[in-house]
């Protein structure tokens, strides 16, 4: 999912989004402890995808408070 596409959820959707992803990072963590993780690039993928659904919530709080204050 990209970033544009983020954007256009709600805040509640994308705090959804990143308890699925860690979920996702969990197992996939697990997968690779235990040795049948197939492809190790889905972790990077998984975390790259959960810092970016940080970021535009970030971005959305700080977009929020500025309109608050101003």
């Amino acid at each position: 999912m990209n970033a544009s596409e983020l954007r256009d959820k709600t805040p509640d959707q994308l705090r959804e989004e990143l308890v699925r992803l860690k979920k996702e990072q969990f197992n996939l963590r697990f997968q690779a402890a235990t040795g049948q993780l197939e492809n190790p690039a889905q972790m990077r993928r998984a975390r790259r995808e959960a810092a970016r659904v940080k970021t535009i919530l970030n971005e959305k709080a700080r977009t929020a408070a500025a309109e608050q204050g101003a």
